[in-house]
């Protein structure tokens, strides 16, 4: 890489990348840690995944902050509005931009009237965390709303689903640097891997992943969805939102996760791995 030269706002440095002004906020970067291997300290530099604060705002009016990996923002406020049930269809969103700031990130996005009107009716100031459960949700009522039922149907290759997952072993670029991310991915139906994202927190992932798919008009029925982590209520509650048929996850699912794919039609999968996987909910074709 020659000296000066800029990929994604970012400069690199032995494989992780050191932000180039306070105006960026990079995915990564070196800070200095020591080793400890047979008794021996060994000071050097370690890869670090960064989380900032990112404010979701719409139509100038914020109204969530989640801490995420500064990247793929675009994907993740539209992800985010649709799986939130902020709005209904993709076409909602009128407009999008990412603003840094020394502080954090906000996006703004533009939505209709009826979004807005409704986002209004329901506003409820909240402050995200990695990992964090239900965003935005402000009575139990709202943690069991009925979800459409799913009509999409994936039919996978038997071995599409670890095939897929091997890809995506490959693709995870920023888990490799920093060991810190979680991953989600949507592959075809012979387990070809079709779009990837990363994030500190594995509901981010998954939101980054459905923006990008919506804004790209994939159709739920095409492929499968998955994750590296648990399968949660809230994942499947997010794939429900995007019509996904199939969740497929490296760790278990929760038992109200099995209720609500149950529920909304979607196969779920867990422990996927060596070869093997656990089927909790498949619902009839």
């Amino acid at each position: 890489m020659a000296d000066g030269e800029v990929i994604d706002g970012n400069a690199e440095a032995g494989g992780c990348s050191v932000p180039l002004s306070a105006d960026v906020h990079p995915t990564q970067t070196l800070r200095p840690a020591t080793r400890l291997r047979d008794g021996q300290r060994a000071p050097g530099f370690e890869c670090v995944a960064e989380e900032v604060p990112v404010a979701m705002v719409y139509n100038g009016l914020s109204h969530a902050v989640m801490l995420a990996t500064p990247a793929d923002l675009e994907d993740f406020g539209l992800g985010f509005s649709l799986a939130e049930g902020i709005i209904d269809r993709r076409a909602e969103l009128q407009d999008i931009e990412v603003a840094h700031h020394s502080g954090g990130i906000e996006v703004r996005m533009q939505v209709t009237h009826r979004a807005f009107e409704a986002l209004k009716a329901r506003r409820r100031s909240l402050a995200g965390r990695t990992g964090c459960g239900l965003c935005g949700v402000d009575s139990l009522a709202q943690v069991a709303r009925e979800v459409k039922a799913v009509t999409a149907r994936p039919a996978p290759a038997a071995d599409a689903i670890h095939r897929a997952f091997s890809a995506m072993a490959d693709a995870q670029v920023l888990h490799k640097l920093t060991g810190a991310v979680h991953a989600a991915a949507w592959a075809d139906l012979q387990g070809g891997l079709i779009a990837l994202r990363e994030d500190v927190g594995r509901h981010n992932a998954l939101d980054k992943l459905i923006g990008a798919l919506a804004d790209q008009g994939v159709d739920p029925a095409s492929g499968i969805a998955l994750v590296t982590s648990r399968a949660s209520y809230e994942m499947v509650l997010k794939l429900a939102s995007f019509g996904g048929g199939l969740l497929a996850a490296i760790s278990a699912p929760t038992g109200l996760a099995i209720d609500l794919a149950n529920r909304a039609g979607i196969t779920l999968c867990g422990f996927v791995r060596n070869g093997q996987k656990v089927i909790y909910s498949e619902p009839k074709h």
